[in-house]
């Protein structure tokens, strides 16, 4: 049902689109001379881009499907600026034309010119940028009493959203920033797939890339709402969570990438004297459901006088880990909006939604990521690598 919402509003959407592109088009002398000629050209083009995202999400599996898929996020990316730009720059020439009066409608004329090479440079842009991961370090301190280790560099990565628009250069990238501060451990906070496993070409290289990476006390990972198999459209789940497994193809590329995943379990770092404990994703456990244990559940054998750190993918359920003695929440999932203006956006809907922020007595840190989901741009936000350095009393 709600694919079919979601369908609904993406033609309707698409159709309005169409139509104010027509009207901006009539503004323009140089478009209106070869308007009419070339209107047929341009209905048929509207369609086909409008298509090719809806093949990529109801289409079975195959080549194609994972081609649209592909092709379908980089326009969705371009289709979203250029949208909002056409509103607002025709809103905002329409209020200067009814300010200066002017009867050649100059301003008016230019609509499509404006909108369309600016949504084009913020769509390469931020493609290219996406490819960039950058280095964003964090100290902090748990009043917490440690015998040997007192100080641990936590390398916290998240969001990798590996599918048909990843780019291996980028994951080498960051194995190389990840290793060049020699962490003491790199932990993975989820989404390291976009819904899919067999739309990543050449899985055996991201896994090899990942092997590389280098730490004291292993590499650890937990599961988001995006490591299993669903279709998507226009980023949107279309099938419902009883539908959404992690398949044996994900498991064995953690296993080939030397990820330990910690589902719902408390390990020991540090020769016994910190302890991570790693969460099932609270919307999508991976098995059809969205079971996981509660905090109380996790942490009620842990001993709270040592200093516990918690991994998880979304940023919530901070005030119950706090209660069970949790001292530091390691989180990603909200890409800190990943595209303007969403950087503005996701903080009315989480409680710490990018960056550190102490809360309930406990420092939580929620990472930008190092991905994108969707289409694959970075426009106001940056990929990255966060280095949480923890000193301990």
């Amino acid at each position: 049902m709600l694919g079919k919402i979601f369908l609904v509003v993406y033609i309707i959407f698409q159709t309005g689109m169409s139509i104010l592109t027509e009207y901006v088009i009539k503004q323009n002398r140089f478009y209106r001379t070869i308007g009419r000629k070339t209107r047929i050209i341009r209905v048929l083009i509207y369609i086909i881009l409008a298509v090719i995202p809806m093949l990529g999400a109801y289409l079975p599996k195959c080549s194609f499907k994972y081609f649209c898929m592909e092709f379908g996020n980089i326009w969705l990316g371009f289709f979203m600026y250029y949208s909002g730009l056409v509103i607002v720059v025709t809103i905002v020439s329409h209020i200067i034309h009814f300010i200066i009066r002017d009867k050649k409608k100059t301003v008016l004329g230019h609509i499509l010119n404006i909108s369309l090479v600016l949504a084009l440079l913020v769509t390469l842009g931020g493609m290219y940028h996406a490819q960039k991961p950058r280095l964003v370090n964090y100290e902090i301190n748990v009043d917490k009493k440690t015998e040997s280790v007192k100080e641990l560099k936590v390398v916290l990565i998240a969001d990798l959203h590996l599918s048909v628009n990843s780019d291996i250069r980028a994951t080498e990238k960051m194995v190389e920033e990840v290793n060049s501060v020699n962490p003491d451990v790199v932990v993975i906070a989820g989404d390291i797939f976009t819904s899919t496993f067999e739309g990543l070409k050449n899985p055996e290289k991201y896994a090899a890339c990942l092997r590389e990476l280098q730490a004291k006390y292993g590499v650890y990972a937990v599961c988001g709402n995006h490591d299993v198999e669903e279709n998507l459209f226009g980023g949107f789940p279309i099938s419902p969570i009883s539908e959404a497994f992690r398949t044996p193809g994900m498991e064995k590329f953690f296993e080939d990438a030397g990820f330990y995943v910690l589902y719902d379990e408390n390990v020991e770092l540090a020769d016994g004297e910190v302890i991570l404990s790693g969460r099932v994703d609270g919307e999508k456990a991976g098995d059809g459901t969205s079971n996981r244990m509660s905090a109380t559940e996790l942490l009620e054998s842990v001993d709270k006088t040592k200093p516990i750190i918690v991994l998880q993918h979304e940023p919530k359920q901070f005030k119950d880990l706090a209660d069970n003695g949790a001292d530091v929440v390691l989180c990603g999932h909200t890409h800190n909006g990943q595209v303007f203006p969403g950087n503005f956006i996701v903080p009315f809907f989480n409680e710490n939604a990018y960056g550190v922020k102490e809360l309930y007595g406990i420092d939580t840190i929620v990472t930008a990521g190092v991905g994108y989901y969707g289409p694959p741009l970075r426009v106001g936000t940056d990929s990255e690598v966060t280095v949480v350095n923890i000193k301990f009393k």
